[in-house]
């Protein structure tokens, strides 16, 4: 284990896990975890899972390529977490669209679901207008996809 090197996620199966702490700053006076750091929290699982599949987002940004943007998210708070609790976020990337994916998230802590995400996210332009995913992503994305039921925050 290199110590100086951030953590990453890696895929298991064609799901992509990424463990977090709750840190200090994540929650409020009562040490519950702000309803809007779990944004921050399933962003950084997202961001990660790209990284994995070989996606150098800021490369494509300093290029001019283009942006991955979140054009919808449903959340559900199922339970709060907790200060300096051990997180697990899975996200599967469930629909791949011409300029956008569809994306399902499960924030868990042990074996018990905390929140559950659909994320529609949209590849933008330098315009900030969609564009289709650059060829090579699109196939990188094919080879991850999960098709599958939609979670309770689409019902």
């Amino acid at each position: 284990m290199d110590i100086q090197k951030p953590y990453a996620g890696a895929f298991v199966g064609d799901t992509h896990h990424f463990a977090l702490r709750v840190y200090i700053e994540d929650t409020d006076l009562g040490g519950v975890v702000y309803h809007s750091n779990y944004l921050c929290f399933l962003e950084r699982a997202r961001s990660d899972m790209l990284r994995c599949v070989g996606i150098d987002q800021r490369q494509a940004i300093e290029t001019g390529r283009g942006v991955y943007a979140v054009a919808e998210a449903h959340l559900k708070y199922l339970r709060p977490a907790r200060l300096d609790d051990e997180l697990l976020i899975r996200t599967r990337l469930t629909e791949l669209r011409a300029a956008s994916c569809a994306i399902q998230q499960q924030i868990l802590r042990h074996d018990q679901t905390l929140t559950e995400a659909s994320v529609i996210v949209a590849f933008l332009g330098p315009d900030g207008r969609p564009r289709r995913h650059p060829a090579e992503w699109a196939k990188k994305f094919r080879g991850i996809i999960t098709p599958g039921e939609p979670s309770s925050t689409q019902r």
